[in-house]
C-alpha cells in the first residue's frame, strides 16, 4: 500500500482508508449504507491491515455515535497499528450546544469520541463542516489546545469552501496555532467542482486532499448502466445517496468510457474510477467503504498500478464540465496561470 504525506505535515497515511459509515445502521439513513456490527467489523479491519490500509475514518454523527463505538471495540488490542480519523461539528442532539465548532461543543465532542473509540488520542480530527456562527479564532484556538494536550495529533476540515479554509489557515498562521493539514472533500469523475478553487488552494497552501464518496454514492461502481434499472440493493435505491443530481447522459457517457478502460486494464469499473482519483493533484487518500469482504477487497485492489496517460486523458475529457464564474473566465487567460488545473 502506497503512503503519501498529508499536506504540510510529517504524517504519512495510506492512499486508501476504510470509511465506517456502514458501521451500526442505527438510523434509517445510515441503515441504507450498511449495518456492520463488531464481529464483521473485525474481519474487515483484518483485511485492511493485511493490505496496509491502516487508516480508519469515522465521525461522531455516524449512526449517532454507534459507528465510533463499533470501531473502538473492533480495534481493541490493535490501536498501536492504526490511525483513526473522526469528526465533529454536525448535530449530535437537540440542544443549542449539541452542534457547531464552539469551544463548548468541541471539547465535549472530542471527549465523547475518545470515550466511544476507547482511545486516549485521535490521529486526525476533522471539522465536519464550517460553523459560520462561531469565530474562527475560537475554533482554532480550541483545536490547538486539543493538540497541545495530546488528545489530537493533527487537525483537518471537511466540506469547507475556499474562503472558509483560507481564512482558517491565515488565523492559524497569525497565532502560531495548529493548522489544517487535510481537507476531506466530495470529488469524483462525476463531480469535479473541487478542482475549480479548492484544489489550487490545496496546492498553494500545502493542504492534502482526502476524498469522500469517490464513487459518487455508487453511481460509478459499475452497477448503474445505461438502459438497466437501478439495483434494489444499491445505497441510492434505499435512500442513502448524497450529492447533486446529474443528467443521465453525463453519467452514462462516463460509465461507457470506464467500461472501455476497465476492459483494457482488466480491472473493474470502480477500480478504474478510484485509480483516476489517485492520480489527481493534492489527492492523498480515498475513503472507501464496503458492506462486505468482497466489496472491500475489490476497492483495495484499486492501488498498486496506474492508468496510462492516454487512459487518464480519455477520462478527463469525458468528465470535463464548463465551470461556473469566475473560473470559466479565468480559463480565457491561461497565460496568467489562475486556471492552471
Amino acid at each position: 500500500m502506497e503512503h503519501r504525506q498529508l499536506g504540510a505535515s510529517g504524517l504519512r497515511i495510506p492512499v486508501l482508508s476504510f470509511g465506517t459509515a456502514t458501521f451500526g445502521g442505527s438510523t434509517e439513513f445510515f441503515k441504507s449504507w450498511g449495518n456492520t456490527q463488531v464481529e464483521e467489523a473485525r474481519k474487515l479491519i483484518d483485511i485492511c491491515l493485511e493490505a496496509g490500509a491502516n487508516l480508519f475514518d469515522t465521525a461522531n454523527v455516524y449512526s449517532q455515535g454507534v459507528a465510533e463505538e463499533i470501531l473502538g471495540k473492533a480495534l481493541e488490542g490493535r490501536r498501536h497499528e492504526t490511525l483513526i480519523s473522526t469528526k465533529a461539528t454536525f448535530p449530535t442532539g437537540e440542544g443549542p450546544q449539541d452542534y457547531g465548532s464552539s469551544r463548548q461543543h468541541l471539547v465535549r465532542a472530542c471527549e465523547d469520541s475518545l470515550r466511544r473509540l476507547g482511545t486516549d488520542y485521535i490521529d486526525i480530527y476533522h471539522m465536519h463542516g464550517f460553523d459560520a456562527h462561531t469565530p474562527v479564532d475560537e475554533t482554532l484556538r480550541t483545536l490547538d489546545m486539543l493538540v497541545q494536550s495530546g488528545k489530537v495529533r493533527y487537525i483537518a476540515c471537511s466540506n469547507f469552501s475556499g474562503w472558509h479554509l483560507m481564512k482558517s489557515l491565515s488565523v492559524s498562521e497569525r497565532h502560531g496555532w495548529a493548522r489544517y493539514v487535510g481537507h476531506q472533500v466530495y470529488y469524483s469523475l462525476l463531480h469535479r467542482e473541487f478542482e475549480w478553487e479548492l484544489m489550487p488552494l490545496g496546492i498553494d497552501q500545502g493542504v492534502g486532499t482526502l476524498v469522500w464518496s469517490p464513487l459518487s454514492a455508487g453511481l460509478l461502481s459499475g452497477k448503474i448502466r445505461r438502459g438497466q434499472p437501478m439495483p434494489e440493493s444499491s445505497r441510492l435505491a434505499q435512500g442513502g445517496g448524497q450529492g447533486p443530481q446529474v443528467p443521465d447522459e453525463r453519467l452514462f457517457a462516463i460509465v461507457d468510457v470506464l467500461d472501455e478502460v476497465a476492459a483494457q486494464t482488466e480491472k473493474t469499473v470502480a477500480q478504474v474510477a478510484l485509480n483516476w482519483l489517485l492520480q489527481r493533484p493534492t489527492v492523498v487518500n480515498l475513503v472507501v467503504g464496503a458492506r462486505n469482504e468482497e466489496q472491500l477487497r475489490q476497492n483495495l485492489a484499486a492501488t498498486g498500478w496506474n492508468l496510462t496517460p492516454e487512459q487518464v486523458a480519455r477520462l478527463d475529457a469525458v468528465s470535463d464540465t464548463t465551470p461556473t464564474y469566475p473560473y470559466w473566465h479565468q480559463r480565457l487567460f491561461p497565460m496568467l496561470g489562475a486556471s492552471a488545473l
